[in-house]
């Protein structure tokens, strides 16, 4: 280590969420039904077999941790990219040094691509050879879900479990491990009995949010006769804002509210859920979905441009996002709650997707299959197709024959 590196190292600050990372799979919190003594996943672990996984969850829910964990239990090299700054030359150095490692010291490499939802197919598709084959192990952190932002020949060669956002027990447990290494390290302090259920609520189980309250706020704290004292005021005015109570049941409670009060056409109660959903930090396009939802669910063909009200919303969220998205967001919520209501659209879906799945899975009849290739002429397709511009008149049929009296839109 260079001098240059060791004065790097004794004047870096290093966040308190860092410092008490947990260092052994016992230690990690608020994933209990994965990883509890003798569940199926703590066993493979400490049995010491690598798998490829992507591990999907919120911001601070200990995604970054786990991985490192991982690699700790099985005694691999751990190498960690992240998904904005890194791409294939990245991916395939980290090979290069995976493949010398095999050869040198035996040991295996697990390669950690943080926001992995971030890199284009292209990159995808990269990792893709090098887990058949064994080189390497990829461990995947998303907060997106990966259904729909990984491709499915990488989804098809890992594992994937979701991680919930730490439950207010124990994301307390981690905000009183915080006070007490400061105090250890720093001194005694006087806090208020409210502060740790406050940053709990504020964190909304982020623990690392909630770690970073309680470093600035130790901090912040008033001396007294020798003595650091800390109220719920100095912590509130910190975060700049009183916390509204919303934790993971309220989540979707509150979002219930919205949307039953849209398809209510009450505008006045929308906007109020809205309200707290904006000061409890919710995401604006969580809000914005369901505003879609709703459009198309509640309203449908009563007033189609609802749809283009909420889809417009979504967009304005995310170009201007908050303060300034609250607006164009109420607005879209007015004009949904107010707009004329009708769910024949989603009625109409939900019984042609009954009906398939309750056996009437019929094929397509002949008139209607493609014919724009070789041959189809003499196996019929297509041939009595009427192309409807030519003759308006003559009614054809496009339902399978044993539907063609079946109506799912009245």
């Amino acid at each position: 280590m260079s001098l240059f590196d060791i004065l790097e190292e004794q004047n870096r600050q290093i966040p308190l969420a860092e410092v008490l990372r947990p260092k052994t799979l016992e230690d990690y919190l608020g994933q209990n039904e994965l990883f509890s003594q003798n569940s199926g996943l703590f066993n493979l672990l400490k049995s010491k077999r690598l798998f490829s996984l992507l591990i999907w969850g919120n911001p601070g829910c200990g995604k970054t941790t786990l991985a490192r964990l991982i690699a700790k239990e099985t005694d691999s090299i751990f190498v960690e990219l992240s998904a904005v700054s890194s791409g294939v030359k990245d991916i395939k150095e980290a090979v290069i040094n995976a493949k010398q490692e095999l050869r040198t010291s035996g040991k295996r490499t697990i390669l950690f691509v943080d926001e992995v939802h971030r890199y284009s197919k292209t990159q995808q598709d990269a990792l893709l050879p090098y887990l058949e084959n064994g080189v390497l192990y990829l461990i995947g952190s998303t907060t997106e879900n990966p259904s729909f932002q990984v491709v499915p020949a990488l989804l098809s060669r890992v594992q994937v479990i979701r991680l919930k956002s730490l439950d207010n027990e124990n994301l307390l447990k981690i905000v009183r491990k915080g006070y007490k290494y400061l105090i250890d390290k720093y001194g005694k302090i006087e806090l208020d009995s409210q502060i740790g259920d406050f940053i709990v609520r504020q964190a909304r189980g982020d623990a690392r949010v909630a770690l970073n309250i309680v470093e600035n706020s130790y901090f912040a704290s008033d001396f007294k006769e020798d003595k650091r004292i800390l109220s719920l005021e100095r912590v509130e005015s910190l975060v700049q804002q009183r916390c509204v109570k919303y934790d993971d049941q309220e989540h979707y409670d509150h979002a219930s509210a919205f949307q039953k009060s849209l398809r209510g056409s009450d505008a006045d109660a929308a906007i109020y859920w809205l309200a707290k959903m904006i000061l409890a930090g919710e995401d604006p396009r969580f809000i914005a979905r369901r505003l879609i939802v709703t459009a198309s669910e509640d309203v449908g063909m009563a007033d189609p441009n609802a749809l283009n009200v909420a889809m417009s919303a979504y967009k304005a969220v995310e170009l201007l996002g908050f303060p300034e998205g609250r607006i164009p967001l109420a607005q879209a919520v007015i004009y949904v709650a107010k707009a004329p209501k009708s769910n024949k659209t989603i009625m109409a879906i939900d019984s042609a997707i009954a009906d398939i799945q309750n056996g009437m899975d019929f094929p397509v009849p002949d008139h209607l299959k493609d014919s724009h290739y070789k041959d189809t002429s003499k196996y019929g397709f297509g041939n009595d197709y009427i192309y409807t511009h030519d003759n308006l008149t003559t009614k054809q049929t496009f339902l399978p024959d044993k539907l063609v009296e079946k109506r799912y839109f009245e």
